[in-house]
């Protein structure tokens, strides 16, 4: 089972990246079937928790360098069809029959995709109709490498407290967190694909979300949500003479950390008012 969910996670990533370098109704496809991919995880992930089996989120590095989208569909096929082979190893047949269902879909509808040259690795650091300068084009580069990371790890670290928790309140912020960090994620995976420097983030350190003090997780997450919210603001700030649109666009991811803040402060209370009252 811990071969399937790190063969799931991969899966996941390189689906969502390809995503991120494709266009127009491939790119929509792809984000749905990274979606339903992400599921397929949460389901395997919460199987192996029912059944007391340790795991952890470790995966190999995913290549994605490419000038052809047809090498990563290609690849995504061939993820997905030796995926559905080790569904046999699945402990739980009714769960196997489900994703092997779904990857077969996918499958037929990946082959029917149609391959065209890929720009998201290209390394031009341009953004279509927009010229920024040196010191900005610097900014936002580092910016989108940092946070795409970031959210791609607060994704993971959200996931698995949820996957471990039978709290209601909690999951409803998890989940909300969860959402949030994805959109962000792609957001910022759009951006990369068009200015060609797409990556995959880094692996994630168990210690990350294997969260033994999560009040005080939470506690050092708004602080780091403060921060981002001042980095957005300096962003925001270095290209606004270059780009209205863009300098809007920061804006309001600095705006939206102020709802994650909030969220995070509501979990806080809700985990203190938990350690009251036992």
């Amino acid at each position: 089972m811990k071969t399937l969910l790190i063969k799931t996670h991969e899966l996941w990533l390189e689906t969502l990246m390809t995503g991120f370098a494709s266009q127009g109704e491939t790119r929509i496809k792809l984000y749905d079937f990274s979606e339903i991919i992400f599921r397929h995880f949460t389901w395997l992930e919460h199987h192996m928790v029912t059944q007391g089996e340790a795991y952890d989120y470790d995966r190999d590095t995913i290549p994605i360098k490419t000038e052809r989208l047809g090498v990563l569909l290609d690849d995504i096929g061939r993820r997905v069809s030796e995926l559905d082979f080790q569904l046999m190893a699945c402990t739980d047949e009714h769960l196997g029959q489900r994703i092997s269902s779904d990857l077969k879909y996918i499958s037929g509808t990946l082959a029917k995709m149609n391959d065209v040259a890929v720009t998201a690795f290209d390394g031009s650091r341009k953004l279509d109709g927009i010229t920024l300068t040196r010191e900005a084009t610097d900014a936002l580069t580092l910016f989108l490498f940092e946070e795409s990371y970031k959210e791609y790890e607060l994704i993971m670290i959200y996931n698995y407290l949820q996957a471990h928790s039978q709290d209601a309140f909690l999951n409803r912020i998890f989940q909300i967190m969860i959402d949030e960090s994805k959109f962000h994620l792609r957001s910022f995976g759009q951006m990369m694909a068009e200015m060609g420097i797409l990556g995959v983030p880094r692996t994630i350190h168990k210690s990350l979300y294997q969260i033994e003090d999560v009040q005080q997780f939470l506690k050092d997450g708004i602080e780091e949500e403060i921060a981002a919210k001042e980095m957005c603001r300096e962003l925001s700030d270095a290209v606004a003479k270059d780009s209205k649109e863009l300098a809007e666009f920061f804006d309001f991811i600095n705006f939206q950390e102020d709802y994650h803040i909030s969220l995070m402060r509501e979990a806080l209370v809700h985990y203190e008012k938990l350690a009251t009252d036992g």
